[in-house]
């Protein structure tokens, strides 16, 4: 029998963030040495930066996973890394924590910005249930952004207490006195991502690709710098983050060829980046109004993430 989602979203919030906190430290460190490894070849530098830095946080977050709370090896388990004892979760459980342990490597590899993060996610096949970023260099200690129910909160760390204090003490985000933006994040359509992020501005939106997103996509959506995001063929390790934070908001995340709202029965195993996909493009927003642009934009555009 599977657990509770609310008493695995209980052992989360008394688990990750000390983790998440902890790693993201280790991270930190790394990033002074020379990390880079060799290891996928999709052809996007986005995709294909891999550092110790990933496998070394992945290590240590699987590691707190597997021992601080029993109930969290009832859980199923996916990775972007292959290693830490991933056999210690259960295939086939119901609910699903996902890991990202560097999201952002190549920005943190090449030291050209610092809105990398450690996070990871509790899902269903529907749903995002639960939902904790950190970003270690997002101003002078860090920030947070996390969801679950109808929380959402995003702020600072406070290194002067706990990571679970900080976060307990950290207002909601109110979506009333939230900033509407306009713009919207893009990423996986290869060398296309900034042709493509100008149809989105033509399109009466702000479009951004990558190398142009001031950090972290997940804070950003959550203080309402970004209104949303669209993406190719996203990983299913840290895309899902957005889709909560929207529909948190009030918006929502869909399929652009038909408008249904993304689920995770049907994925694909990227090769070149040994990575779990889900099919198409999916656009992301926190307004019904911005995600039907977005949907009317991009229905016709080529599902295939590589052409060759």
């Amino acid at each position: 029998m599977s657990p509770a989602p609310n008493d695995v979203i209980e052992a989360l919030l008394n688990d990750a963030p000390d983790l998440l906190r902890w790693s993201g430290a280790v991270a930190r460190k790394l990033r002074s040495f020379n990390i880079a490894l060799e290891g996928k070849s999709s052809g996007n530098a986005n995709t294909d930066a891999l550092t110790l830095a990933d496998l070394t946080v992945q290590e240590l977050v699987v590691a707190g996973l597997r021992d601080r709370s029993p109930i969290l090896r009832e859980c199923r388990i996916e990775a972007e890394e292959e290693n830490g004892d991933l056999g210690a979760f259960r295939e086939d459980g119901e609910l699903t924590i996902a890991l990202d342990p560097i999201d952002g490597t190549k920005q943190f590899r090449d030291r050209t910005g610092n809105g990398y993060s450690v996070m990871l996610h509790l899902r269903t096949r529907d749903d995002v249930l639960f939902s904790l970023v950190y970003c270690p260099e997002d101003g002078p200690t860090g920030s947070w952004t996390m969801a679950y129910g109808d929380t959402l909160k995003c702020g600072p760390d406070d290194l002067s207490v706990s990571a679970q204090k900080c976060l307990e003490a950290m207002p909601n985000i109110q979506s009333s006195n939230r900033p509407d933006s306009r713009k919207i994040y893009l990423i996986g359509f290869q060398k296309n991502d900034a042709a493509n992020a100008e149809k989105v501005t033509a399109a009466g939106l702000e479009g951004f690709p990558p190398d142009e997103t001031p950090g972290s996509i997940y804070p950003l959506l959550a203080t309402g710098e970004f209104g949303g995001s669209l993406i190719h063929s996203p990983n299913i390790y840290d895309y899902p983050v957005s889709m909560q934070i929207a529909r948190l908001l009030g918006g929502d995340s869909v399929w652009v060829h038909n408008g249904e709202p993304v689920h995770f029965e049907e994925t694909w195993m990227d090769d070149r980046a040994s990575m779990l996909r889900l099919p198409g493009i999916v656009a992301t927003a926190d307004s019904p109004e911005k995600l039907k642009i977005l949907v009317d934009l991009a229905r016709d555009w080529n599902p295939v993430r590589y052409v060759d």
